[in-house]
Formats: C-alpha cells, sequence, structure tokens
C-alpha cells in the first residue's frame, strides 16, 4: 500500500539511534509505501490491521513506529500497488 503521511510528531526526527535512523527521513506530505507480511499479516484475509485497504483515501488512518513510540502520526491511503516505487527509506512493514 502507499500512504501520504499528514502529520507526524517531532519525536521522528529526534531519534539518532543506529536501529531508528529511519525515521529522520520522514516528512509530511511524503509518500510511503508499506508491505504487509507474515506474522502480522492474518492467514486467512491476507490483510494486515490498519491496512487502510477499505478507506477511501480521504480517511485519516494512525500510525506508530516501532522502536519509538513517541514516534506517531497520521497518513491517508493513497492506492494499493503489487511492486512499490518509494525510495528505500520510504518502504516500511506493518508489524
Amino acid at each position: 500500500m502507499e500512504f501520504k503521511t499528514e502529520s507526524l510528531t517531532p519525536h521522528c526526527a529526534l531519534d539518532n539511534r543506529p536501529l531508528t535512523r529511519w525515521m529522520q527521513y520522514l516528512r509530511e506530505g511524503y509518500t510511503v509505501c508499506v508491505d504487509c507480511q507474515p506474522p502480522a499479516m492474518n492467514s486467512v484475509s491476507l490483510r494486515c490491521s490498519g491496512d487502510g485497504l477499505d478507506s477511501d483515501g480521504n480517511q485519516t488512518l494512525r500510525w506508530q513506529a516501532i522502536g519509538n513510540p513517541r514516534c506517531q502520526g497520521t497518513w491517508k491511503k493513497v492506492r494499493r500497488v503489487e511492486q512499490c516505487s518509494c525510495p528505500e527509506v520510504h518502504r516500511f512493514i506493518f508489524i
């Protein structure tokens, strides 16, 4: 899925630990790709909770980063894609 980030907390840019450095690349208005993979994927529906598949693109959805619970924000679904075209630093996985 592709999402357009609407908002994010300033805590995302402040964390500089090696495993959370990716958060510094998040910006409002950027498009990010989020992949649904096991174990987050429901084995029956083959979807991840919160994937926004049923939203109409105007619905604001919430997200929170793993590794820094103070890094969180909102985004809106852009579209479902099979292959992501986002830069590597804007590719994420549902957990």
